[in-house]
């Protein structure tokens, strides 16, 4: 499975997620289970996020 995506766009870890939005990366794991937020796996199965999306979320209030 490929993702089309440019090359510099930026990924996120849900700990640097968290560190924004200053909650527990748990949380952020709930928010994308949820449909609040778009997470990416990497081959080895972790988590990452599209920074212009959570940025965009921030902007947008919780």
């Amino acid at each position: 499975m490929t993702q089309d995506r440019p090359e510099t766009e930026k990924l996120l870890t849900p700990a640097e997620v968290a560190a924004l939005f200053r909650v527990d990366p748990k949380t952020v794991t709930r928010w994308a289970k949820a449909g609040k937020l778009t997470s990416i796996r990497t081959l080895g199965g972790h988590r990452r996020y599209r920074e212009n999306e959570v940025r965009a979320l921030l902007a947008g209030g919780q």
